[in-house]
C-alpha cells in the first residue's frame, strides 16, 4: 500500500509541477508573428480523450486522428495510410504512417494507438453517446505499424467517428496515469502541427509550431490565444490591434457588429456555409412544456424570419426542422411549423391556458405559464436570440424567464434537467445526423433530458439503436425518418437558424479557410502575407 501510495504521490506531483510550471508565468513569450486569436476560457488540461473544460478546437491542434473528415465531406487518411475492413464489417485493420511521432520525439505507432483506444475504453462510460465507444471489442496492435480494430457489429459511421476531434484522438503514453487517461494526464503531447507551450488562467494560452511535425508544417510560429469572455470587449480588443482574427460559430461578436466588419472596408470578414442548427430544447418532462399545446404554441409563436433579418443581418438562415434538408437521412419533408401568433394562442386556450387578471402572463388550474430560458451568458448570439423569444412569447401571454450563466452551469441543468427550454445546437459534419442522434440516449445530454417526459421515450431510443447498426440504407432512412418526425411531431424542439461559421480577420492574415468540422480553426492553414 505504501509503495502504490508513493507512487501515486509522485504521478500527482509530477502533474502538478508541471502544470505550475505552465501557468507561473509573467506573460506570453510570442513571436512579433504569431497569429493572435481570442476564446471566452481558456483551452484547459487538453486531456484528448475527455471533455469540458477541454476547448474543442485547442485539442484539434494537439491531437491528431487516424483518418480525417474534409471539407467536401471525403475521409481521408491520416495517421492511418490505409485500411481494410473484413467481409463481415466487424474488423478493422489500419496501417499507420511510418513518420510520426509524438512533439516529445517518442514513436507513434500500432503499440501507441492501441494504448490510447484501450485508455478510451476503460472510461466507456464516459464516451457512450457515441456508439463506436460500445462497439468496439478490442485494439490491438498486430504489428509494429498495424492496428485492428474489432467491433460487436458491423458500424456504418465508425470512419466519421474516427475524424472527431474527441475522444479517438492520440496523446504519448509516457504522459497518461496509472497506465491510462481517465484521471488526467502529465502534460499534453500529441502528434499534432502544434505544441501547447504556456498558459495563465483567465489570461491567455500559449500554443508554438511543432518544428518536427510529419506533415506540411505551419507558416506561423505560433498562436496566442488571449481570454476574453465578453463580446463586446473581443470587437474593442480586434479594433485596437490587440487580436488579428475572430472566427467560430458561437457569438464570438454580435451579428451587428459583423455586419459593421463587413461593410467597413478594413477587415476581411466572411461566413460559412450552415454548418449546425441552433435551437432550444423544450423539457417534455415537467413545468408548461411538458404540455405538447403549449410546446407547439411556441413553436409557431416565434417570427424567425424577422430574427434572421433584424437580429443576425441575414448572416444565418431560418430553421424549420432539426437538421437542414442537406444533411444526410434528414430530406424527409417535414411540414414546418409556420409562424402563426393567432395559432398559438388557440392551441394554450383548447388546453386550458387562460389569460390571468393581469392581462399579461397565463395560467391553468393555478399554474403561471412561467418557463425558465436558459442559455451561456457570454454567448452573444444566444443571448440575443434568448430576448427575440423572450419577446415573442410574452406577445401570446407566456413568460419566459431569461438564465443566463456560465458554461459550467448550464452544462450542469443539461445533465439533470433543470430547464424548461435550454439552447441546444447539433453538431454539423461529421457528428450529424447519427452522432447527435445517438447521443439522445445519453441521461447527460440535454436531448435526453428533453425527451425524458415522452411516453414513447424507451421506443425512440430503441430505434436510434436500431439504425446506427443497421446496414441496409433503405431500412436506415426508414428508421431516421420514424426517429425524426417522431420527435418533430411532439414538437420537442423550437429550431431557429441554420448556423454559419464567422471570420473577421486583419487583412494580412490573408485568407482564411473554414474548417471542415465547426470546432476546428485551421491555424496551420494560415499563410503570412509578404510585406
Amino acid at each position: 500500500m505504501l509503495v502504490q501510495f508513493v507512487r501515486r504521490f509522485m504521478l500527482v506531483w509530477r502533474f502538478a509541477s508541471t502544470a505550475l510550471s505552465l501557468f507561473l508565468l509573467t506573460g506570453p513569450v510570442v513571436s512579433q508573428e504569431a497569429i493572435r486569436f481570442s476564446w471566452p476560457v481558456n483551452a484547459g488540461p487538453l486531456n484528448p480523450h475527455l471533455y469540458s473544460p477541454n476547448q474543442m478546437f485547442a485539442q484539434g491542434m494537439v491531437y491528431e486522428p487516424l483518418v480525417r473528415y474534409q471539407p467536401d465531406g471525403k475521409i481521408v487518411p491520416w495517421l492511418a495510410q490505409a485500411w481494410d475492413v473484413s467481409p463481415d464489417g466487424r474488423v478493422y485493420i489500419f496501417q499507420l504512417r511510418l513518420d510520426v511521432r509524438f512533439s516529445n520525439g517518442e514513436v507513434f505507432n500500432a503499440a501507441a494507438a492501441a494504448a490510447n483506444f484501450n485508455a478510451v475504453l476503460a472510461n466507456r462510460q464516459q464516451h457512450a453517446w457515441l456508439e463506436l465507444a460500445n462497439q468496439i471489442l478490442s485494439a490491438d496492435a498486430i504489428g509494429d505499424y498495424t492496428l485492428q480494430l474489432t467491433l460487436k457489429e458491423p458500424y456504418y459511421p465508425l470512419l466519421q467517428e474516427l475524424a472527431l476531434l474527441r475522444p479517438f484522438r492520440f496523446a504519448a503514453p509516457s504522459q497518461f496515469i496509472n497506465e491510462g487517461t481517465k484521471e488526467g494526464i502529465l502534460a499534453p503531447v500529441g502528434t499534432g502541427p502544434w505544441i501547447f507551450a504556456q498558459a495563465r488562467p483567465f489570461e491567455f494560452d500559449l500554443f508554438v509550431r511543432n518544428d518536427t511535425y510529419w506533415g506540411a508544417k505551419p507558416d506561423y510560429p505560433s498562436v496566442e490565444i488571449k481570454i476574453i469572455p465578453d463580446a463586446n470587449t473581443r470587437t474593442v480588443a480586434f479594433e485596437t490591434g490587440e487580436i488579428d482574427l475572430i472566427y467560430g460559430v458561437d457569438g464570438q461578436i454580435s451579428p451587428d457588429t459583423f455586419e459593421r466588419f463587413r461593410n467597413s472596408g478594413t477587415a476581411t470578414a466572411e461566413l460559412s456555409e450552415p454548418m449546425e442548427t441552433h435551437m432550444l430544447a423544450l423539457n417534455t418532462g415537467h413545468g408548461p412544456t411538458a404540455d405538447l399545446a403549449v410546446r407547439r404554441a411556441i413553436n409557431h409563436a416565434v417570427n424567425k424570419d424577422l430574427m434572421v433579418s433584424h437580429l443576425f443581418h441575414g448572416t444565418q438562415s431560418r430553421a424549420d426542422t432539426l437538421f437542414a434538408a442537406n444533411v444526410p437521412y434528414a430530406d424527409i419533408g417535414l411540414a414546418p411549423y409556420a409562424y402563426d401568433p393567432e395559432k398559438s394562442v388557440e392551441l394554450l386556450e383548447d388546453a386550458g391556458w387562460m389569460t390571468d387578471t393581469d392581462g399579461v402572463t397565463r395560467s391553468r388550474n393555478g399554474e403561471p405559464l412561467i418557463i425558465d430560458l436558459c442559455f451561456i451568458g457570454n454567448d452573444a448570439n444566444a443571448r440575443a436570440m434568448a430576448e427575440v423569444v423572450q419577446a415573442e412569447l410574452a406577445k401570446i401571454g407566456i413568460s419566459a424567464v431569461l438564465v443566463g450563466e456560465e458554461e459550467s452551469s448550464i452544462n450542469a441543468r443539461q445533465v439533470d434537467g433543470r430547464f424548461g427550454m435550454i439552447f441546444n445546437r447539433t453538431w454539423g459534419a461529421p457528428y450529424d445526423p447519427h452522432a447527435f442522434v445517438s447521443s439522445m440516449r445519453v441521461p447527460s445530454h440535454a436531448d435526453y433530458q428533453a425527451q425524458l417526459g415522452l411516453t414513447d421515450k424507451a421506443e425512440i431510443d430503441a430505434r436510434i439503436g436500431e439504425v446506427l447498426l443497421s446496414t441496409d440504407e433503405a431500412a436506415r432512412q426508414d428508421l431516421y425518418t420514424q426517429i425524426l418526425t417522431r420527435l418533430h411531431e411532439e414538437a420537442v424542439y423550437l429550431p431557429l437558424t441554420y448556423a454559419r461559421a464567422i471570420v473577421v480577420a486583419k487583412p494580412e492574415l490573408g485568407d482564411v479557410p473554414f474548417g471542415a468540422i465547426s470546432s476546428e480553426i485551421p491555424f496551420d492553414k494560415l499563410i503570412r502575407q509578404n510585406d
